[in-house]
This record gives structure tokens, sequence and C-alpha cells, in this order.
């Protein structure tokens, strides 16, 4: 019989979700093993039945984490009904979890992992994890609109229907119509809205970082594996807390 672990590890080395979410969904009855309800705590291997909301859950026995350049025109979602989803495209093991979405007109850096708690822990906006962006807009650039982007704008978190101040952030001007954003935080469409705020329409939006893994030198459609010497820097900014300019 194989190692015995406990079931909300199980849960996130197959990368069904982070050992927290896990936990919540064992406690809701929607986790069985072997025909029947699971319970807190109890340990499992890879020779239990592990069904999930309906699903049965096969344990991944590599980890992998993978950087994507995702185009411009395709969806975060493996929902199979979206001909634009990314996992049908570009040939994405469907077990795997994106880190961070990109909205479909935007374009850029994905990192993808089977790891459902390295995936948690990256999202979390209360980590301050920084991901930059360079953003083109439709119109020059002014000293209010950077200095305003840079102190936080208020904007609507339509995932909680309340109204927020986005954190303070590095701006860096590029070009007439272009600028670099460092964000720590992750609301839905943030720097569209933040731009909308001052009237302006973005153009292109690119993810260029997420933490210390670079998209310099991909191409649209491209995918590449994490280097492992890329994965023990991303380990130790994540033990740090934070990402911190070197």
């Amino acid at each position: 019989m194989g190692d015995r672990v406990r079931l909300n590890k199980y849960l996130s080395e197959a990368g069904v979700c982070s050992r927290r979410k896990a936990d919540e969904w064992i406690q809701a009855g929607r986790v069985y093993v072997n025909g029947v309800t699971a319970q807190m705590g109890m340990q499992v291997s890879d020779e239990d039945e592990v069904v999930v909301n309906g699903q049965r859950i096969c344990r991944q026995q590599k980890f992998e984490l993978i950087a994507f350049y995702k185009p411009k025109g395709y969806a975060c979602t493996a929902y199979r009904g979206d001909q634009s989803n990314i996992f049908h495209n570009f040939n994405l093991d469907p077990h795997l979890k994106y880190i961070g979405r990109l909205d479909k007109d935007s374009e850029g850096l994905l990192l993808l992992t089977n790891d459902g708690d390295l995936c948690n822990e990256i999202a979390k906006a209360r980590n301050q994890h920084e991901k930059e962006y360079v953003v083109t807009v439709n119109r020059s650039l002014t000293d209010d609109f950077l200095k305003g982007m840079a102190n936080g704008v208020r904007i609507n978190d339509s995932n909680k229907d309340q109204w927020v101040v986005t954190r303070p952030c590095k701006v860096q001007k590029k070009n007439d119509k272009t600028f670099s954003i460092v964000l720590t935080q992750g609301l839905n469409r943030q720097i569209r809205k933040m731009c909308d705020h001052y009237g302006y329409k973005v153009v292109k939006l690119r993810r260029i970082r997420v933490m210390n893994i670079l998209l310099e030198g991909m191409k649209p459609g491209e995918i590449r594996t994490v280097s492992e010497a890329e994965f023990t820097q991303l380990q130790k900014r994540i033990k740090n807390g934070k990402f911190q300019t070197e």
C-alpha cells in the first residue's frame, strides 16, 4: 500500500485546491473516500478512491510549474464550451491551475501548477506578491495620472460588490502612452478600472513578471517549465512573505 497522507494534503497535491479549501469541502460533505463521506483529518493513499464534487481525483506524482505566454483573445478557463479557452487551444493539462488569471483582452505571463498550496500562496492578496505589467493607453500620459495611479485609485471591486482604494504601487513612464505598473493585489480588471477612473482606455495590457518569474524572451503561445533555480528563488520569496527588489 502507498504512503498515506492527510486528505487535505492529498487534494492539494492533486492540484484540486489548497489545503484550507479542501478542509472546507470536507466539512461541507463534498468529498468521499471509497464511497463514504470523508471526515476531517483522515488519511488516504493512492489506492483509495477519492471523489470531489462527483469527480474522481488522482494525485499528481510529479510537481509541475510552467510559464505560459497567454496571447490576447484567449480565456483563462478550462470550460470546453468556451472555444477560446487556453487549455483546449494550447493543449494544457486540465489538472493544472492558473495562478492569477489574465482577462481575455490581456496577454502575458501566466503561471500554472498542479500544487494547490503554491497556487493559493502566490494568489493571496494579503501576501502582497508582486506582479508587473506594461500598459499602453489611448492618449498621452500626464504627471497627475501617473502620480494618481501610484498613490491608489478608488474602484469598484465587482467580486465583493464594494468600492475599494487600490494599494499604492510602483508606476514608471516608458513612453508617451506606455507605462509599467507593479501590483501587489489582483482585483478584477484592476488596471483597466484604474485607468478608466482618469478617463484613459487601455489599448494593450501585458503581464511581464510574477514575483521573480519573467516573461522575457517568450513568444505568444509559448510554454516553458519554470527552472529549478527560478523555483528555488520563488520559494525564498514566498518564505519572506513578499517580493523585495534587489
